[in-house]
């Protein structure tokens, strides 16, 4: 196993080196496109099936869509196949022949909902309407990174129709706030809420909500996004139903999404120097137990109390294996685990079957003295579910100050420009809404994350004419 890249020289590196050596991902012979492999995978399922339950709980429900999307159907929505042009992946041949009209895959979904919405909607008593749906987008990009930007990505998208539009930014809010509470209790991952401006909203949204994270080489992560879309789909798509009055309305939709990009923050935000580190309530294994014998006539014994010990501790929120592969020595398979994040180890010996006790090793603390912890056997299961708490909350402030230590507060833009274009971080300042000056922090890498509920600052930071609103600038990935 190579080394892994100075986590604090070259983070970029770092992040290629722990995904491929923890056996996250592999590369693929697709352009762009990268194979998550079994391990990176069971992660994906655990984030996949936490959200899809509070999903269920708004009342929304899954549905599947096509992949093949036709041309015309994004042509419909002016602003939406402006947007997303430059990304299109287009089949023109199949079957051996030219087709007479060429499919798009899908991108995202909202031009093939919105025509099967049109055939749903015809009353105000089909209102609201909540569909989801779990699948792989394609948009092509130029530059990839695995997770954060890809070619083809794994995704939810959610899609609703209201009777009113304040119900419809009720529900658009209410997706935000489930998302943000996800990341932060899951993922243990602090973030940021907003709208986005104007010029980085959602291609057909009248709005669009954001939650951003402060990953650690200073850049911003756009880690999931709520779309108020009010009429721009219903009408290019002619979706209508009759009110309670007998007369015709357009309905108010949204539509929400979170991808295999929260795979990518959940790896880059905690880590170190020895690989990944996943936060017990997303992980898919949450202690590892290693048994550790030199005779071979210790072999059975502690095998046997290893295995007790399984039985003992998997519930089923704690799932806990046992590493006994005979061709590895004891410090290969400390690596082994380390480098794959799993929160707790568990070291069990003759001497320790002797004392009735176990040896936890918290793979989130930082000092060597404070790792190791032994505790009777009789009180592993309480013990244990003690750390793993630990390590949920320990990884959650780690990261939540590195965001406090990293977010600036500054009038004008060049007072920071140059601080931000080499070292990254959040820098909140006044904007006065003017699309212009929002161009001029691109000089800098910069870009508006979102607009901010504060009123700290009067001015804009560019121009120095009367602020509209308080902004979060960032470089972003």
């Amino acid at each position: 196993m190579d080394k892994l890249s100075d986590i604090k020289k070259d983070f970029s590196q770092w992040y290629q080196d722990v995904i491929f050596q923890a056996e996250i991902v592999d590369s693929s012979p697709t352009k762009g496109c990268f194979v998550i492999r079994p391990y990176g995978y069971s992660i994906w399922e655990q984030i996949q099936k936490i959200v899809d339950k509070k999903i269920k709980e708004t009342g929304t429900e899954n549905a599947s869509f096509p992949l093949l999307i036709p041309e015309s159907f994004l042509k419909k929505e002016a602003k939406h196949v402006e947007g997303f042009a430059p990304e299109l992946a287009v089949v023109t041949h199949a079957g051996g022949k030219k087709l007479e009209e060429p499919y798009v895959v899908r991108p995202t979904s909202e031009t093939i909902i919105y025509h099967m919405f049109a055939r749903w909607i015809k009353s105000w008593r089909n209102l609201p309407l909540k569909v989801n749906q779990w699948a792989n987008v394609v948009r092509w990009e130029k530059r990839t990174r695995a997770f954060i930007r890809t070619t083809e990505f794994l995704w939810q998208e959610g899609h609703t129709a209201h009777t009113t539009k304040e119900e419809a930014e009720e529900f658009t809010l209410q997706i935000l706030k489930m998302y943000k509470d996800f990341v932060q209790d899951y993922l243990a991952i602090p973030v940021i809420t907003g709208e986005k401006s104007e010029s980085e909203r959602f291609a057909g949204a009248d709005k669009t909500f954001t939650i951003e994270g402060l990953m650690p080489d200073g850049k911003a992560l756009q880690m999931g996004t709520s779309h108020l879309l009010a009429h721009s789909f219903p009408k290019a798509f002619g979706v209508a139903y009759q009110n309670k009055d007998g007369e015709m309305e357009s309905p108010f939709c949204t539509s929400w999404g979170v991808s295999t990009r929260l795979m990518g923050a959940l790896l880059m935000v905690h880590g170190d120097q020895n690989g990944l580190i996943l936060p017990p309530k997303i992980a898919p294994i949450q202690a590892v137990i290693i048994p550790i014998y030199r005779k071979d006539e210790e072999k059975a014994i502690v095998l046997e109390k290893a295995k007790q010990l399984r039985e003992l501790l998997n519930t089923d929120n704690c799932n806990v294996v046992i590493d006994d592969d005979e061709n590895l020595t004891p410090g290969s398979k400390f690596y082994h685990w380390e480098l794959r994040g799993v929160p707790v180890r568990i070291e069990i010996g003759p001497k320790d079957i002797e004392k009735n006790q176990v040896v936890l090793v918290n793979r989130a603390e930082p000092e060597r003295s404070l790792k190791k912890s032994f505790v009777s056997i009789d009180n592993v299961g309480v013990e244990l579910e003690v750390l793993l708490d630990k390590i949920q909350k320990q990884l959650f402030a780690k990261a939540e100050e590195n965001l406090k230590n990293n977010w600036h507060q500054s009038e004008k833009l060049s007072d920071f420009a140059s601080t931000l274009e080499k070292n990254g971080g959040l820098y909140q300042t006044g904007w006065c809404g003017l699309e212009d000056c929002e161009l001029k922090l691109k000089d800098f890498k910069g870009t508006i994350r979102c607009l901010l509920p504060d009123d700290k600052f009067s001015t804009c930071c560019v121009c120095g004419k009367k602020a509209t609103s308080d902004v979060l600038i960032a470089k972003s990935y």
